[in-house]
């Protein structure tokens, strides 16, 4: 392949894919700067190692880049990432149940609360999560990747992409309840503080 090919074949699987890139970096990172060194290096190495693509899913393929450019980051700043929790032990592990992804689904009343909240309230929530909760997440719900294509992404089985799922959406419902309620506390705080006011005679 000459590097004018490799260019516009590159150019035409990775670049329509740059937002999905950075959105992902920047919910790993959960900062813009971080974000954009990243998704750039990713695209580097993408470029760099782009004989080695086999005309797979060029998404899947390019967030799996992004996803190890992360962890490569991560190591090297990991005094910054120190309170990531990535749970490494269920890499790998299959003990899913189709049911729980099913029934768990945004779009099932059982999760209707997360669905009616505001953009501000889940972002919140999902900077919350545990990482591996968190990518799973935005790979699903924000990028619509399939769950095939997640399990390329994650490289886990997709029994594994199916239970995190679960988990993940179980433990953003629960971020988004406290989160409205640390906020109707603080609202009756400010009331309870604002209101002796009106009670006052000049």
């Amino acid at each position: 392949m000459t590097d004018g090919n490799k260019v516009k074949r590159f150019e035409k699987v990775a670049l329509s894919h740059i937002d999905a890139a950075y959105n992902l970096a920047r919910w790993l990172t959960k900062n813009d700067h971080d974000a954009q060194d990243i998704a750039q290096e990713a695209y580097l190495r993408a470029f760099r190692f782009f004989d080695s693509f086999n005309g797979e899913d060029g998404r899947a393929w390019l967030l799996t880049i992004v996803r190890n450019t992360y962890f490569t980051w991560r190591q090297k700043n990991s005094h910054r990432a120190k309170d990531e929790s990535y749970e490494e032990e269920s890499h790998g592990r299959d003990d899913s149940n189709p049911a729980l992804v099913d029934g768990a689904s945004l779009n099932n009343p059982e999760t209707l609360l997360v669905q009616r909240s505001s953009a501000e309230i889940i972002n919140k929530a999902l900077e919350r999560l545990p990482l591996d909760s968190r990518e799973v997440i935005v790979l699903r719900e924000l990028e619509e990747l399939s769950y095939k294509e997640i399990a390329t992404t994650l490289k886990v089985p997709i029994g594994t992409v199916m239970s995190r799922l679960a988990r993940a959406r179980s433990q953003l419902k629960t971020q988004v309840e406290q989160i409205n309620a640390e906020s109707n506390y603080e609202m009756r705080a400010a009331k309870a503080t604002v209101s002796p006011l009106y009670g006052r005679r000049t």
